[in-house]
């Protein structure tokens, strides 16, 4: 027997559409007006053309495009090896800090020294330390500044994303970890299989975050010296004397961070609705 819904429902239904269509029209209309406006105000002042040549330059924009394009794949390459990285150096650290008894008071003094210092230290001084003091230790074997670069970013980030798995351990219940200890487990299986993956689903959308973060300041990587996006269009402004270079660089990176922006808002309605289905 098929559902059919009321007359009373079908009137609801047809309400709702309205008000969902009015919702979206009035949306569509208010972000027209303002965006006019902003456009308007923006075009109109004074120093607008001036503004225009020197940042929104088509001529230098087409010219230095493939240059920053060759740079940037190095920014792709870079955050595609140091997110993976941080995140499970990220991962032990907070294992680490969790871990109980006096016998393993150094290994968390360890992980909490780690995370104190590099949380407070500046990546910028991280990355010159990493890629121009170690290399003055005349070390055998030592990498080149790409390497020490990319491992000052995944150590600092590491740090960070540490404390929010921290966080995601600790608030899984204690008495979760006795109950599968009673059921045989020990505390590393018991940690595997109860309590890690209830952490990482409940801390997703800040570890999801730091990673977008992680995926600008991978342009710092220029500090160093690789020629990466920033450096490109560094190149291309000091070569044109105009910044449109590095408006490309940004327009770039932006168009990058889109997707991991709309996964991350996605995962955190998802955790909300969730949270509150539970309530």
């Amino acid at each position: 027997m098929t559902y059919a819904p009321s007359a009373r429902q079908q009137e609801r239904f047809a309400y709702r559409r309205r008000q969902a269509i009015r919702s979206v029209l009035l949306a569509a209309l208010s972000t027209a007006v303002v965006g006019v406006l902003f456009a308007v105000g923006i075009t109109g002042s004074p120093g607008w053309p001036r503004v225009k040549q020197s940042f929104l330059n088509v001529d230098v924009a087409t010219k230095y495009l493939p240059d920053i394009l060759d740079g940037f794949w190095l920014n792709i390459q870079l955050f595609l090896v140091c997110a993976p990285l941080a995140l499970l150096l990220g991962l032990l650290m907070a294992v680490l800090r969790t871990l109980r008894g006096p016998v393993f008071f150094p290994v968390r003094a360890i992980a909490t020294g780690y995370t104190y210092m590099f949380r407070g230290l500046p990546l910028i001084i991280t990355i010159y330390l990493f890629a121009f003091g170690l290399p003055g230790l005349r070390l055998q074997g030592t990498p080149d500044v790409l390497v020490l670069g990319g491992a000052a970013i995944t150590i600092t980030y590491g740090s960070y994303l540490a404390e929010v798995f921290r966080a995601g351990i600790e608030s899984v219940h204690p008495s979760q970890i006795a109950a599968a200890r009673s059921l045989g487990l020990s505390y590393r299986q018991a940690m595997r299989h109860v309590v890690l993956p209830q952490a990482v689903r409940r801390v997703a959308p800040p570890l999801l975050n730091d990673v977008v973060s992680m995926q600008k300041d991978v342009g710092l990587i220029s500090l160093a010296g690789p020629i990466d996006a920033i450096r490109s269009a560094q190149i291309g402004q000091a070569g044109s004397a105009n910044f449109t270079p590095y408006v490309v660089a940004a327009v770039l990176f932006i168009l990058l961070a889109l997707p991991l922006i709309v996964i991350t808002d996605r995962v955190t309605l998802r955790a909300a609705r969730t949270q509150n289905a539970g309530i």
